[in-house]
């Protein structure tokens, strides 16, 4: 096997597994549950789950989606988040190779996905995410030096500060809370991965992601909008392609 192959397949491997933690993240935290105790158990008979019936994906398929011990149903969420964490891992090994840079697309795709899965479920955005993926933002950012780290300072301080201001100025207009806290937290951890120039991408993207996809539903349903799903999928695109786009918008709109 080709040694970028191994690489990507490797990759893969290793994000299934983290789709596997994500998933308790996903369950578990936005009830204040502690993400390492009990181990992984049955949510229906408590019964603990052996090693080999927790293989990513694998173990879901062959047991058919049911426990070993009482034959109830386990939600398709756990493979599934399990195989796109697996998709995310591996793109990021097949675009940016055995990197840093790999390594940075493949933690923040984790972050966003289980940001978008868990406020979709809930409507919820626990700060493990969003401070936490700021530390390893900051962190991470270091890969381009002392400027890269200012770069996502200012970015972390720029996703902060708008989405405050949009939050504060919502709540003045129409008397009541206009976007949750965890958003803002959101996009001060995004901010830290893409800059301030890649926040107002994301922000204009979630927003026409949000209004094309699903006010229209909300209208219809009367449902919230979990604005945090599309941030998510705004932030991975800029993450990826946020140069070009920008690079585009200045060619093409501004003529610069």
């Amino acid at each position: 096997m080709p040694s970028d192959a191994f690489v990507i397949v490797m990759a893969a491997l290793l994000g299934a597994m983290v789709g596997s933690f994500l998933n308790v993240c996903i369950v578990r935290l936005p009830r204040d549950e502690s993400i390492l105790y009990p181990p992984s158990h049955c949510p229906a008979c408590g019964a603990g789950i052996a090693w080999y019936d927790n293989v990513p994906v694998l173990a879901w398929l062959l047991l058919r989606g049911r426990c070993r011990h009482c034959r109830a149903g386990i939600s398709i969420q756990y493979p599934l988040v399990e195989a796109a964490t697996a998709v995310v891992w591996a793109a990021s090994a097949w675009r940016y190779g055995l990197s840093l840079e790999g390594l940075t697309a493949a933690v923040f795709g984790s972050l966003l996905l289980g940001i978008a899965v868990t406020d979709a479920r809930t409507y919820l955005i626990p700060d493990e995410y969003t401070w936490g993926g700021l530390v390893v933002g900051l962190a991470l950012s270091w890969r381009g030096g002392l400027d890269g780290f200012l770069v996502a300072l200012i970015g972390a301080a720029t996703g902060f500060v708008l989405l405050y201001a949009v939050a504060w100025g919502g709540e003045k207009a129409f008397g009541k809370e206009a976007m949750g806290g965890g958003d803002i937290k959101m996009m001060t951890m995004v901010g830290a991965f893409v800059g301030w120039q890649g926040v107002l991408l994301t922000i204009f993207g979630g927003a026409l992601l949000g209004t094309v996809v699903f006010v229209p539903l909300s209208m219809k349903h009367k449902r919230l909008v979990p604005f945090g799903v599309f941030l998510a999928a705004a932030a991975a695109v800029t993450f990826v392609y946020g140069d070009a786009i920008l690079k585009w918008y200045k060619d093409f709109v501004l003529g610069v």
